[in-house]
C-alpha cells in the first residue's frame, strides 16, 4: 500500500509542479482528507463498495466545490481504480515531497514539562540555520522521559532525556556486574 500511495502521490505532485499549483493542489487535498477524517458519512460514501464509481465521481465536484481540476481528476481517478482507501497516505506521501521541494524540515521537539516559547524558539532557529532549512516545528510534553529533551529531526533523533541516561547507565552498570 505504501508503494502505491507513493507512486500516487508522486504523480499528483508531479502535474500540480508542472501547473504552479503545489501549494492549492496540498491545501485542498488536505483540507478533502480532513474532512473524510471528520465526516463518517463523507468517508463510508468515497470508501464504500456500496456506492458505484459513477455516483462517488458524479459527488465530487458537488463535495469539492471550486476545487482545482487537478485535484478533481485525480480523485475521480482513485476512485475509478477503487484506491480512495489510500488517499490518507497519499496525502502524507505529497506533504513529504512539498516538504522536501520547499526545504522544510520537520522538527518535533519533546519535553517533559512545557517549554517557554522563547527557548522553542531560539531552538528552531538555531536547527533551520545548521540545516539550511525552514523548520516546521512541533512540540509535545512526555513528563515519562523525565528531564532533557528528545528532539526529531527528519528521520534522526537526538535523545537527551534524563529517562535515556539512566537507561545507559543501567546497562553500564549491568555490563560491568557480568
Amino acid at each position: 500500500m505504501e508503494e502505491i500511495a507513493k507512486v500516487y502521490a508522486r504523480s499528483l505532485f508531479e502535474v500540480a509542479r508542472e501547473q504552479g499549483k503545489l501549494d492549492l493542489v496540498r491545501e485542498q487535498l488536505g483540507q478533502f482528507v480532513d474532512a473524510l477524517n471528520e465526516n463518517r458519512e463523507l468517508a463510508v460514501f468515497f470508501f464504500s463498495p456500496y456506492f458505484s464509481v459513477k455516483e462517488k465521481q458524479e459527488a465530487l465536484p458537488r463535495v469539492l466545490q471550486d476545487a482545482d481540476p487537478i485535484l478533481l481528476n485525480f480523485l475521480s481517478l482513485l476512485i475509478e481504480k477503487h484506491r480512495m482507501p489510500v488517499i490518507f497516505r497519499i496525502r502524507d506521501a505529497f506533504e513529504r515531497m512539498w516538504e522536501e521541494e520547499n526545504r522544510v524540515l520537520p522538527v518535533e521537539i519533546t519535553s517533559a514539562i512545557e517549554l517557554d516559547p522563547g527557548t522553542i524558539e531560539s531552538l528552531a532557529r538555531q536547527i533551520g540555520e545548521r540545516a539550511g532549512r525552514t523548520v516546521k516545528l512541533a512540540t509535545r510534553v512526555d513528563p515519562e522521559i523525565l528531564g532533557g529533551l528528545v528532539v526529531r529531526v527528519g528521520n534522526s533523533i537526538l535523545d537527551a532525556s534524563i529517562r535515556n541516561r539512566l537507561e545507559q547507565l543501567r546497562r553500564h552498570v549491568a555490563q560491568g556486574a557480568s
